[in-house]
């Protein structure tokens, strides 16, 4: 499962993830803006947006949990 994604929603963009070679191929043949490959190209990239934004709220998170390494040291 992806971070931000459902597991419905992880399975659809692993799927379109997978024809992404294809969809070259496709695009290249019909052209741009070709019904469902277009279609499935931007539902490829809303999933990714989202994920993309949960992931990075998470790691902004995990980061601020920890905390900093100062490189200042003190010796008195």
């Amino acid at each position: 499962m992806l971070i931000g994604l459902s597991p419905e929603e992880t399975a659809q963009f692993e799927a379109l993830d997978m024809r992404s070679g294809e969809k070259v191929q496709i695009l290249a043949e019909i052209g741009p803006g070709g019904g469902a490959a277009a279609a499935d190209e931007a539902r490829w990239l809303e999933l990714y947006s989202k994920h993309e934004g949960a992931w990075r709220a998470w790691i902004a998170q995990s980061q601020a949990a920890q905390p900093q390494a100062s490189s200042f040291v003190n010796y008195v």
